[in-house]
């Protein structure tokens, strides 16, 4: 016959069984835990640095289109203000400027230029104007160095061009405001 087992030492060895078993698994929970929030943390940080480097992309490209803005409207200025001097002569040191027909324009709009003599040469000419452009302001300034301002024997011309990104009163207002110049001599 065989011998019985006690009751009682069953009962113990599944209690401790049990409990060895409840530890293990509650220690192994805390791990996973772990674990979860670094992995989390790190694809977070990825994110953010994904997230920051797209930023500055589009900030840098916005920069590089009000830019190009900026120059083609000191290119329309400068081109304007060649076709009129090269065409009608309107920035002569000799012929008033209210005497010139037709009525000078650039991006259909009416040229209104200012001249004056320009210091310290006698013999030099300067006239600016500003126009919009498509909304963008130019600045131009043509000076004309009559024969005997300097060393050269003929006239020749300077035409300087100012562009910006946005209308010409928002100029001293804006704080994104970008400047691009565009010069001509001949």
């Amino acid at each position: 016959m065989k011998p019985r087992k006690n009751p009682q030492n069953c009962q113990m060895r599944a209690h401790e069984s049990i409990h060895d078993t409840r530890y293990t698994i509650h220690d192994t929970r805390g791990f996973t835990l772990l674990l979860a929030a670094l992995i989390s943390s790190v694809v977070l940080s990825l994110g953010i640095s994904v997230f920051d480097i797209a930023r500055k992309q589009i900030i840098l490209s916005s920069i590089g289109r009000e830019s190009q803005f900026a120059f083609y409207a000191a290119d329309t200025g400068l081109e304007c203000a060649l076709y009129w001097d090269i065409r009608w002569n309107y920035f002569s040191t000799t012929t008033p400027t209210d005497v010139v027909s037709p009525q000078p324009q650039c991006a259909t709009k009416p040229l209104n230029a200012s001249g004056r003599p320009s210091p310290p040469a006698p013999n030099t000419y300067a006239m600016d104007f500003q126009f919009e452009p498509n909304g963008k302001c130019a600045i131009v300034k043509v000076e004309k160095c009559a024969t005997g301002c300097d060393d050269s024997p003929n006239v020749h011309t300077v035409i300087s061009s100012d562009g910006y990104n946005t209308a010409c009163a928002s100029i001293p207002t804006s704080l994104r405001v970008l400047q691009r110049s565009v010069e001509l001599r001949y």
